[in-house]
């Protein structure tokens, strides 16, 4: 089948009406696992060789940044940053590390920077919402000094910086001006709008990262912008992608979603989306291996129903669908298969279509088992195994079918 007819197949509505990407800034990621997803309760923090592992996935899926933590948290996450930060001196990605706006933060990373013999983004922040401020004390003034203090002494050291502000989502425009504004001056080379707190929507997402683009061109400086976002209301990701439509140029995400609370936007996910979308062409063979060593190092499981990785994401036991990805394959069409009833293409991921056999199953299902195990399905053999699954309240297991078969 030629690349025409496919495209004949499928009618995608997903590109339709759309924001376009055209003449826009290559789309990049920060990957904020080994930072922001620690901060989930669930996470314990990896040991060494497991960052080091996850850091080159993260390299060979194209990601172009990752936060590796705080050096100002101490001699153990100051020991591993040192080492992963070697590392990565001979990979594509590079890497970042959180500070608070406060010099005592960001001075251990100039000699972080002299010890590895090569830069190391600040991630300088510091909250912005008017309910941060009263909880904290704080005035807009005083937040402004220390903005414009911490970015100045990146500026000194050469410390490239992005400048943070938590809670935009929930912050006065008159504020995220001041401060962004104070920031970029100071020499700030990106800045950072973030939904710390989970708050935003995509209408509101968009709003905002168009309002703060708007900072950047009167003040007519190259800075860029980032987008940073949790899911408490189960929005991160749809949230990113409005964030991208409306003009950010960096994302920041974590394995899984892992993070404080309810967690970040999914980095394989936005990955997955993006990839579909057109709007990058990142070879993602590794996403699945990328996945399953995150869950492994922070300790958090990966769902069943988990999308593309979870072990649900392409397996199917109901007839009518294990049907048509027979027919596909039966016509010698891995593409078809792939497609025919499933909105992500499994391929695409190191990953492929599985059928099982259920009590919502049909012959189909049992013959493609049994062939595939090398046995021939008679129809005696169907019979019996079809005769098992209806008396079932779940899948069968391959042994289980081929177990039934042979009576």
């Amino acid at each position: 089948m030629s690349d025409l007819d496919r495209d004949n197949l499928i009618f995608d509505w997903n590109r339709e009406g759309g924001d376009s990407l055209e003449g826009r800034p290559l789309i990049q990621f920060d990957e904020e696992t080994l930072r922001d997803g620690l901060q989930s309760p669930s996470a314990r923090d990896p040991d060494l060789d497991e960052k080091l592992r996850l850091i080159h996935l993260m390299d060979e899926l194209g990601i172009q940044t990752a936060d590796i933590g705080l050096p100002g948290a101490g001699n153990r996450a100051r020991e591993y940053i040192t080492a992963l930060c070697r590392e990565m001196k001979d990979l594509a990605i590079t890497p970042n590390v959180a500070c608070r706006t406060v010099l005592a933060d960001i001075e251990p990373v100039v000699d972080l920077v002299q010890e590895v013999g090569a830069p190391v983004e600040v991630c300088a922040f510091i909250g912005s919402s008017p309910i941060r401020q009263y909880a904290e004390g704080w005035e807009m003034d005083r937040m402004i000094q220390l903005s414009r203090d911490a970015v100045e002494f990146c500026a000194k050291h050469d410390l490239p910086c992005m400048f943070v502000t938590e809670d935009t989502t929930r912050a006065r425009p008159e504020d995220v001006r001041a401060l962004y504004t104070a920031a970029i001056e100071a020499g700030a080379r990106r800045i950072c709008v973030c939904d710390t707190c989970g708050h935003a929507t995509p209408d509101g997402t968009r709003a905002l990262i168009r309002f703060v683009a708007g900072i950047v061109k009167e003040l007519g400086v190259d800075v860029g912008i980032d987008w940073h976002g949790h899911r408490d209301r189960g929005l991160g990701l749809a949230n990113a992608l409005a964030a991208i439509e409306a003009g950010a140029t960096r994302i920041h995400a974590t394995a899984l979603g892992v993070g404080e609370r309810a967690g970040n936007t999914e980095m394989d996910l936005l990955l997955v989306n993006l990839k579909l979308l057109g709007w990058i062409d990142n070879d993602l063979s590794k996403l699945a291996e990328y996945c399953r060593v995150a869950s492994e190092a922070v300790g958090v499981p990966i769902p069943a129903n988990y999308p593309v990785v979870g072990t649900d994401a392409f397996e199917t036991g109901t007839g009518v669908h294990a049907a048509a990805v027979i027919k596909a394959y039966k016509k010698g069409d891995a593409w078809l298969a792939d497609r025919v009833y499933s909105g992500v293409p499994a391929g695409m991921f190191g990953l492929e279509q599985v059928i099982r056999v259920g009590p919502m199953s049909g012959k189909s299902n049992v013959s493609w088992v049994l062939e595939k195990a090398g046995i021939e399905p008679t129809e005696e053999r169907v019979a019996r195994v079809l005769d098992l699954a209806k008396r079932t309240t779940r899948l069968l297991t391959d042994e289980e079918v081929l177990e039934a078969a042979r009576g």
